[in-house]
């Protein structure tokens, strides 16, 4: 998380802290729950099925549900699938190029060959 840096639209330096943070339900542990409210980054994790049962089963003593933001989560779902397009490609999936510029030239012909398909 300390090499986190997210570009300004204007001028300035890049900012360190992201405004959300999108995971899956791996990672809904409560050290990375805790580290991200500490840091004030909103965390957009869906609870895992075991922590909402315990939650129920303590009844008043279980807590609160963690926030959860669904039309945000569902971003991911895109992201994620564009990963996978690109690992139909080997040469991307597999990074054989001996040199930067080759592995680049791949991506930008896969990028320009998928946005031409949609």
């Amino acid at each position: 998380m300390a090499d986190i840096s997210v570009p300004r639209v204007g001028r300035g330096r890049p900012r360190t802290r992201p405004d959300a943070v999108i995971a899956d339900r791996a990672y809904a542990t409560g050290v990375i729950r805790t580290e991200l409210r500490r840091r004030r980054i909103t965390a957009v994790i869906p609870a895992k099925s075991d922590q909402i049962a315990a939650r129920k089963r303590r009844g008043s003593k279980g807590g609160r549900p963690h926030g959860f933001d669904a039309e945000a989560y569902k971003g991911r779902n895109v992201v994620e699938r564009s990963f996978n397009k690109a690992k139909q490609w080997r040469g991307l999936a597999t990074r054989y190029d001996k040199l930067a510029i080759t592995y680049r030239a791949a991506d930008v012909i896969f990028t320009i060959l998928t946005w031409l398909r949609t």
